[in-house]
Order: C-alpha cells, then structure tokens, then sequence
C-alpha cells in the first residue's frame, strides 16, 4: 500500500543534526483496479436510451378512400418552411363549392399545432391530407408528422401535390 522509505544520515563533524528526511510512496494498483470494476459495473448496468420511433400504418394500396368535404383539412408544405392550409377540399371544377382560404403559418407551436388541436376540438373525426410540395424540404414532413403525432390526430394521409393546389399556393409563395 504505502511505505515510508528512510535516507540514510551521513556523519557530519560539527554541525547540526538534521532532521531525517523521509520520502512516501502511495501504492496506485488497487485504486486503479477499483477504478475499472466501477467504470465496468456502471458500463453494463446502465439501460442506453431507446431511439423514439413513429409508427405510421399505411393503407392497402391502389384502395382510395372517399373524404366529406366538411370532414377534410388539407396541409400543403411550400417553400422556406411555410405552411399553407385550408379547410375543406379543392375542387375547383364543382362550382357549388367556394374556393377555399388559404391561410399560411410555421411550424412553431403557435402556428400549425394550435391551427390542428382547434379543429380537432371543432371535429374530432377530421381527416388531414398532407401535400408535400417540390420547394419543401425533408425535415419539413418529419416535422408536419410530428404535429399530428402530438396532436393526436387519428386519421391523416400523405397525398401527391395537385396542380390545382400549385396555383391556390402560388401568389402566396411570391
């Protein structure tokens, strides 16, 4: 562990007799030893995080599904970040039906997410169709599925952009 190891004291005639000086040396070998057995009972104890993982349940294919008019919400992902979005569907062709109102927001938590959790409480059984547009970006669909993911929207589809809805978003993406 530790000893103490002594000089030995040399004969000097006619002068003072020093104190002996004494030197330490520590032993390092067991701290050491329980260093690692600690570092390798805490390395295999530990739980490593799980990564978190969205679970998403794809409809059979080539089966389309019809929406209500009034039971539709529709998302449109456009440039720089920007959310568009209107209630409802766009038919342009049915002239019984009004255009719709586009309105733009973000993704920040008082933009898309207060737009989705006060039309969840006006229609708990709303079906959102999500529009990826070619300006948008990849994190903006992560981001649009974590949204529906936090507001605990239960029925949401991923459809292809239409030209109709391009040119609805066009003056507003100038």
């Amino acid at each position: 562990m530790a000893e103490i190891q002594q000089q030995a004291a040399g004969s000097h005639k006619g002068s003072k007799r020093r104190a002996k000086k004494m030197s330490t040396r520590i032993d390092m070998t067991p701290m050491v030893d329980l260093a690692f057995l600690l570092l390798t009972f805490f390395m295999l104890t530990t739980t490593f995080a799980k990564p978190y993982t969205l679970e998403l349940q794809m409809p059979v294919k080539d089966v389309e599904t019809p929406v209500a008019q009034s039971g539709a919400m529709t998302i449109i992902l456009g440039k720089g970040h920007q959310v568009h979005y209107f209630f409802g569907l766009n038919a342009p062709k049915d002239k019984t039906i009004a255009a719709p109102e586009l309105k733009t927001t973000t993704f920040a938590a008082d933009g898309i997410r207060q737009v989705l959790l006060q039309r969840h409480q006006q229609q708990p059984k709303m079906v959102v169709l999500i529009k990826p547009s070619a300006e948008s970006k990849y994190q903006d669909m992560v981001d649009i599925l974590d949204e529906m993911s936090i507001t605990h929207q239960q029925k949401y589809a991923l459809v292809k952009i239409t030209q109709d809805d391009l040119t609805l978003i066009k003056p507003k993406s100038l």
